[in-house]
């Protein structure tokens, strides 16, 4: 008997074209960045935080244009993953992998726990942003071209109320004092470290270079815009929280895990900016949970296409659409959400993200000169500036995402060998 079996498409579809790119990263950026991201940095950095925030808005910007240039020479699916492999070794790529779904995760449990606090601080968070992400795991499931219409909205609502927010805090007269404090050069250069995170949405374009329409043009103007337009809206928001709290407001909400943006409003007096704040907090760190879904499942595709996840990952559905890849990548989301705590999965995504932009910096430098579209410095201004800050993230998160990254490493060796015998 004859076994028929149906075939499977192995390509995804191009349907993205720029400004779907470029809604898709500043979907995945302002999120938990402005919402909670800002509060932690000032709690670290202090008065000295609107400079950290431009150091690393530069240092993205360098990251960008590395990733822009590697996204359009080579747009597949899986980021620095696939640059790894291509322009310096598997061990690389299989680091960087390693290291996007470490770092990521930790941000999508981030963006569900800062959810959770924004709209139900009386309940235990933790379950709340489990569920929470659950239910955002099936709306990607839908397709992406659905998420990407539901992503359309909730940016816009986010970007509308933050510009809102921007504009009454910073033409209000502040009455709040600020008592300044010493800040060292390493509690600087952790709150640059932190503040860096909420930048590197811009990657969901690269990793979506398998459906972005004619990639060599449309990525590197997509992620370059990205940075541009988060980098401004972040430092109006900043100053206006610090213009309307000062720098010991926000000290307080970050410590209490009090939602800080809503802190303002409240301050403010401003009855109908205090409902939009709750609304735009919703949208936004929804929005951020859905793309980074949406992004980590399609690392995950190409880990398992490659051979370093198992193999069932990387199968698609009819309609083109890596569902186990979407459904795995939610549910061990759900369990950071559900277990861990937001300044500790913070400062954890800090480091592993650092990791992996210096690895994609290094494969920029490999890139030939016919494929080069910006000068070599920039990545190497990138490649420093990502192993700099990385040490100065809390020790404890550096031990624990080490080991992670070499059990990856060894589990990859041990997949390997099985799949010989």
């Amino acid at each position: 008997m004859t076994t028929v079996e149906t075939s499977q498409p192995d390509q995804l579809k191009r349907t993205v074209g720029l400004s779907g790119a470029i809604l898709l990263g500043l979907g995945s950026i302002l999120g938990t960045g402005a919402f909670i991201g800002l509060a932690l940095a000032v709690g670290i950095s202090g008065a000295l935080t609107p400079y950290a925030l431009l150091l690393a808005g530069l240092l993205a910007g360098c990251n960008a244009m590395s990733s822009a240039q590697l996204a359009a020479a080579h747009p597949v699916s899986g980021g620095t993953y696939a640059y790894g492999y291509r322009f310096l070794s598997p061990t690389a790529g299989v680091t960087a992998g390693t290291c996007f779904m470490l770092a990521k995760s930790a941000s999508a449990a981030a963006a569900g726990l800062g959810l959770a606090i924004y709209l139900f601080p009386q309940f235990n968070t933790n379950i709340i942003a489990a569920c929470l992400i659950i239910g955002i795991t099936g709306l990607v499931a839908l397709g992406l071209r659905r998420a990407n219409i539901v992503n359309t909205v909730l940016v816009g609502i986010t970007i509308s109320v933050l510009i809102w927010l921007a504009v009454v805090g910073l033409t209000s007269s502040s009455s709040t004092p600020s008592f300044e404090r010493s800040i060292s050069p390493p509690d600087f250069l952790q709150s640059t470290a932190l503040l860096f995170v909420a930048f590197t949405g811009y990657g969901r374009i690269a990793t979506l270079g398998e459906e972005v329409r004619n990639p060599r043009s449309t990525i590197p103007k997509a992620i370059i815009a990205t940075i541009f337009a988060s980098t401004a809206l972040y430092f109006a928001v900043l100053l206006s929280g610090l213009n309307v709290l000062g720098v010991d407001g926000i000290e307080k909400t970050s410590l209490a895990q009090f939602a800080p943006l809503q802190m303002v409003a409240d301050t403010l007096g401003h009855s109908p900016l205090i409902l939009a704040i709750s609304i735009a907090a919703a949208t936004a760190m929804a929005g951020v949970a859905l793309n980074l879904i949406l992004g980590l499942s399609r690392v995950l595709l190409a880990m398992g296409r490659q051979g370093d996840a198992p193999r069932f990952v990387a199968t698609l559905n009819s309609s083109s659409e890596p569902l186990r890849a979407v459904w795995l990548v939610g549910i061990a989301i759900a369990c950071i959400a559900l277990l861990g705590g937001l300044k500790l999965v913070w400062s954890f995504s800090a480091f592993t993200v650092l990791v992996y932009y210096a690895i994609t910096n290094l494969c920029a430098l490999r890139l030939a000169p016919a494929d080069r579209l910006y000068p070599r410095w920039i990545s190497w201004v990138g490649l420093i500036g990502c192993a700099g800050l990385a040490v100065f993230v809390d020790w404890r998160v550096i031990l624990l995402g080490t080991a992670l990254i070499l059990l990856a490493l060894i589990l990859r060796k041990v997949l390997r060998r099985s799949s010989k015998i």
